[in-house]
């Protein structure tokens, strides 16, 4: 039996979220993957790729993401690829910052819009 690391966002929260909130979320999880893995700290970097992929996979499940499911497949290829294969992709530490940040920038901006209801 696999532990869940965010049992309440698996239990359906994830899905109230937007999907660039479920990107910046993963993109949270990926920075600390990096940031232990600079640190030399790479158990603590297996952890946060765990959780990461596991939020990844909450939003590949996610029904309202149909027409993006290869985009995210794809998007879970290569941070294993960067993290446990031989980066086959060439990625960087600095390519995945600027990928996630995108995200967290939208979903910022998105919160920060008033509400169509009030």
């Amino acid at each position: 039996m696999t532990m869940v690391a965010h049992p309440s966002l698996a239990a359906g929260r994830w899905r109230t979220f937007s999907l660039m909130d479920q990107l910046a979320n993963v993109g949270s999880e990926v920075e600390r993957a990096l940031h232990w893995r600079e640190k030399g700290h790479l158990e603590y970097s297996r952890l946060a790729l765990e959780r990461a992929l596991e939020l990844l996979g909450l939003t590949i499940g996610d029904p309202r993401h149909r027409s993006r499911l290869k985009e995210m497949t794809r998007l879970r290829e290569a941070l294993l690829d960067y993290f446990l294969g031989d980066n086959e992709f060439y990625s960087t530490e600095r390519s995945w910052r600027g990928y996630f940040y995108a995200f967290a920038c939208a979903a910022a901006a998105q919160r920060s819009r008033p509400s169509a209801k009030g």
